[in-house]
C-alpha cells in the first residue's frame, strides 16, 4: 500500500497542476498573435515579402505557444515527441529546399 501512495506523491510532484492563470495569457496571446497576422494581410499598403515575413513569424510563434502551454511539451518526459517533430521539420525543409533546387536547375 505505501508503494502505491508514494508513486502518486511522486506524480504528483512531478506534474504540477498550473491553474487556468498561464493558459488565459496563452490564449490571450495567441489571439493577438492572430490579429497582427489578419491586420498585416487586411492592410494592402505593406509589401508583399514584408507581409510573408510577418505571417511566417506569427505562425512558428503560434505554434511554439500551442506546443508548450496546450500540448505541456515544456514538461518533463517529452523528448520522444520533441525529438519527433524537430526530425519532421527537418525533413520538411530538406524537403522543400531540395524541390527549390530541382525546380531552378532542373
Amino acid at each position: 500500500m505505501s508503494t502505491q501512495h508514494s508513486a502518486a506523491e511522486e506524480h504528483g510532484k512531478r506534474h504540477k497542476q498550473e491553474g487556468p492563470r498561464k493558459h488565459i495569457i496563452a490564449f490571450i496571446f495567441s489571439i493577438l498573435l492572430t490579429v497582427i497576422a489578419f491586420a498585416a494581410v487586411s492592410a494592402g499598403e505593406i509589401n508583399q515579402s514584408f507581409v510573408y515575413i510577418i505571417l511566417v513569424l506569427m505562425a512558428v510563434l503560434q505554434v511554439f505557444i500551442q506546443m508548450s502551454f496546450w500540448m505541456h511539451m515544456k514538461d518533463r518526459g517529452h523528448i520522444f515527441p520533441i525529438m519527433g517533430i524537430l526530425m519532421g521539420v527537418f525533413v520538411v525543409f530538406t524537403l522543400v529546399v531540395m524541390a527549390e533546387y530541382w525546380a531552378w536547375w532542373g
